[in-house]
């Protein structure tokens, strides 16, 4: 899940084709459904990312009781609009009438906390949870933010290699090599460094068991060199999300398959190929693309069918765009990583959406 910031931003105006009385607003490769006549190109005007969850009287400020998502109707999700897709609120909130939205958007001032705007977190179904106990030498999982929200990400042309996201549930393993430790968690309790006492019961543990991943960390620390030896991946199937590529979560077949590879070598933390390190050893997310990077190839490829099962049984959430060779990005302030979401998969009805 990426990082929540409600941010000034400059805007693009497009004409909606079926709408004589709506536009879209542009803001990074996002379009937000707008009416008519109130922002012009060049504007400045605050952007309320997806998954953001907003307080009653902004909601009624800007007309939106009744209309958001979530129980409470209050959080922001993708909707198509006479069928243009909108994602995000852009707007002009009163509580920001005194700023100069100009030089907000240049500073990238984020007005989360001023407009009382929090994060949505989903919920944790029983077999994801469990007993937890402290685990400070736990490798955590990074948040991954939007190409859409942040297209400069990755430079036109540069060398990317796109692997398919999978709608499951994050699955960390840490192996400590001079413990002889394995610790177990999710993306939410990982990043408090909480770790989940096995049982064998639980969805992350059954799967850890069940594919030998804990003696693939250590076989892979032993050949690295490494002090610890982070494994991420995603647990899959019926019972766990609701795309389930053909797998049974409830039942041995559930499904599981590594995105991504950490290691602690000489007291650095570096992110490795998973592919390179375990092709062969354990199931890897499907590789989709490795070229140039193109950012109407890659939202074309982040649509379409799921390639897991092999039989295309239900859309693609979308894909993980990663360098080919690792680095910093400055746009994120971390690894230059990002994803891009299929619509279709934004917009399907009666799906889950748990941690």
């Amino acid at each position: 899940m990426s990082t929540l910031r409600v941010t000034a931003e400059v805007l693009t105006i497009h004409e909606h084709p079926n709408a004589d009385a709506l536009e879209l607003a542009q803001v990074g490769l996002y379009r937000a459904v707008v009416a008519k006549g109130v922002y012009r190109t060049g504007d400045v005007a605050v952007y309320i990312p997806e998954q953001a969850v907003l307080p009653a009287e902004l909601i009624e400020e800007l007309g939106l009781t009744g209309r958001l998502a979530g129980g409470n109707r209050d959080r922001v999700k993708a909707v198509r609009l006479r069928g243009e897709l909108s994602q995000g609120i852009v707007c002009r909130p009163r509580a920001l009438a005194d700023v100069d939205l100009e030089q907000a958007a240049k500073d990238g001032t984020d007005f989360a906390e001023r407009l009382g705007i929090t994060k949505w977190v989903p919920p944790v179904p029983p077999t994801m949870s469990g007993e937890v106990e402290s685990a400070p030498d736990l490798l955590p999982w990074v948040d991954i933010e939007n190409i859409q929200r942040y297209p400069d990400i990755f430079a036109p042309g540069e060398p990317v290699v796109l692997t398919e996201k999978l709608h499951g549930s994050a699955c960390l393993l840490t192996y400590v090599a001079d413990q002889d430790r394995v610790y177990v968690s999710s993306k939410g309790y990982g990043a408090k460094s909480l770790a989940l006492k096995e049982d064998p019961r639980n969805l992350y543990w059954r799967a850890v068991r069940g594919h030998g991943v804990a003696e693939a960390a250590a076989e892979l620390a032993a050949r690295l060199g490494a002090r610890r030896v982070g494994v991420f991946g995603e647990v899959y199937g019926a019972g766990v999300q609701d795309l389930t590529y053909g797998a049974d979560g409830r039942r041995d077949t559930l499904g599981y398959a590594v995105f991504d590879v950490s290691a602690e070598i000489g007291g650095q933390v570096r992110w490795l190929d998973a592919g390179e390190l375990l092709e062969g050893r354990l199931p890897l997310v499907p590789r989709l693309y490795e070229g140039p990077y193109d950012s109407e190839r890659v939202l074309r490829i982040a649509t379409g069918r799921e390639t897991v099962s092999g039989r295309e049984l239900h859309l693609r959430e979308g894909v993980v765009i990663r360098p080919a060779v690792e680095r910093h990005s400055p746009v994120t302030g971390g690894r230059a990583i990002a994803k891009a979401i299929s619509p279709a998969y934004l917009t399907r009805k009666g799906g889950t959406e748990y941690e």
